[in-house]
C-alpha cells in the first residue's frame, strides 16, 4: 500500500531510499480511488525517527494511505525541530472534527509515572474518547496501550523491578483470528518497558481477547472483540539499531542497564545483532489494515459507528 506523505517530509527520503512504496501528494492526487485515512500521534520525543518507524510498516499492501501526523499538544519537543512541528503536524484541536478510517497512538518514555501525573493526561483521555467515538481502530503501542487498558477497563499496570529490554518469542494465542492471518505458531517481538499488566487482569477484564503471549514477555498482543481498539505493549516498528541505542543512552546516563534479551548474539553487545522481528511486524500492520481498517470501514466516514 503505498502511502501519501508530503513531498517535504525528510522520512519520504529514508523511504525511498529503502526502496519502500510511497508516493507524494502531487502523484496520489492522479489516482481516483478512495484513500484510506490514519492518523499517528507521535509520542516519541525523537519524532522524525518513530515516523520513519511507523511509516514502514504501513507501506506494503496495495491500497493508498493518506497520513495524518498528530501531536498531543503545542509544548516544543526536545529532539525535534520545531520547524519540523510546525510544517507536518496538527494538533489535535486540528483534527477533531475529523474521521480516520485508523489512528496509531505511539508509546512514551514516561518511565513509572503515575499516569495522572503525565502532564498531559487530560488530553490523553480526551483523544482516547474521541478516538473511540471517530476511529474505525486504534493502535495503541507501548505505554500507549497499557494507558489506553487503563482508561477504558481499569487494569492497572505494575512496576517492574528491572526493565525488560530484548526480543522474545510469542505463542499465537488463535490462530484464527484475522490479526494473526499468516503467523508463525511462535513469533518474536521486541520490547522496552517498566510496567507490566499481568496476564490474570487481562483475562479477567470483559471484552478483550489476548493474541499473542510470551512466557518471559506476558502480554504483546491484545484486542477488542470488534477490533475497534489494538494494544501492542510491545514495538514492532522498532529498527534494528533501537534496543541498542537505548541500552547506550542507559549506560551513559549512569542507570547500568541489563543488556537486552536475545537481541546481541550470545547476548554480547560486541557481536551482530539478531533481526528476527520485522516479518511479524510487517504481516501485523498489513494484517490490521486489511482486516480491521480496509474491509470494515465505511466508504462515507460519517456512517462510522460509535
Amino acid at each position: 500500500m503505498p502511502i501519501k506523505v508530503p513531498s517535504e517530509l525528510p522520512a519520504l527520503d529514508g523511504l525511498l531510499n529503502e526502496n519502500i512504496f510511497a508516493m507524494d501528494n502531487e502523484r496520489a492526487l492522479s489516482q481516483n480511488i478512495r484513500p484510506m485515512n490514519v492518523g499517528i500521534l507521535n509520542l516519541m520525543p525523537n519524532k522524525i525517527e518513530t515516523e520513519l518507524q511507523i511509516l514502514r510498516l504501513l507501506s506494503n499492501t496495495p491500497l493508498q494511505i493518506d497520513i495524518d501526523l498528530i501531536r498531543i499538544d503545542d509544548s516544543a519537543p526536545k529532539n525535534t525541530p520545531i520547524a519540523h512541528m510546525n510544517a507536518f503536524y496538527h494538533t489535535f484541536n486540528d483534527i477533531r472534527e475529523k474521521k480516520y478510517d485508523g489512528l496509531i497512538v505511539t508509546g512514551a518514555p514516561l518511565g513509572n509515572l503515575e499516569y495522572e501525573d503525565v502532564k498531559y493526561w487530560d488530553k490523553m483521555i480526551d483523544l482516547m474518547d474521541w478516538a473511540k467515538r471517530n476511529v474505525q481502530s486504534t493502535i495503541y503501542l507501548c505505554w500507549a496501550a497499557n494507558a489506553a487498558l487503563y482508561h477504558f477497563f481499569g487494569l492497572q499496570r505494575k512496576v517492574r523491578a528491572e526493565k525488560l529490554s530484548g526480543v522474545f518469542e510469542h505463542k499465537v494465542m488463535d490462530e484464527k483470528d484475522s490479526l494473526m492471518r499468516g503467523f508463525d505458531p511462535m513469533f518474536w517481538a521486541p520490547h522496552s518497558r517498566v510496567g507490566d499488566i499481568p496476564v490474570s487482569d487481562y483475562e479477567q477484564a470483559e471484552g478483550i481477547k489476548i493474541l499473542g503471549l510470551s512466557s518471559q514477555a506476558g502480554v504483546y498482543l491484545s484486542a477488542t472483540h470488534d477490533k475497534r481498539m489494538i494494544f501492542i505493549t510491545g514495538h514492532p516498528e522498532y529498527d534494528s539499531q533501537t534496543l541498542a541505542g537505548e541500552y547506550s543512552r542507559d549506560i551513559g546516563q549512569g542507570l547500568a542497564p541489563k543488556v537486552p534479551v536475545n537481541y546481541f548474539q550470545d547476548d554480547n553487545p560486541a557481536c551482530d545483532i539478531l533481526v528476527r522481528w520485522k516479518s511479524h511486524g510487517n504481516l501485523l500492520f498489513t494484517n490490521w489494515l486489511n482486516y480491521c481498517v480496509y474491509q470494515i470501514t465505511p466508504f462515507d466516514l460519517n456512517e462510522l459507528a460509535e
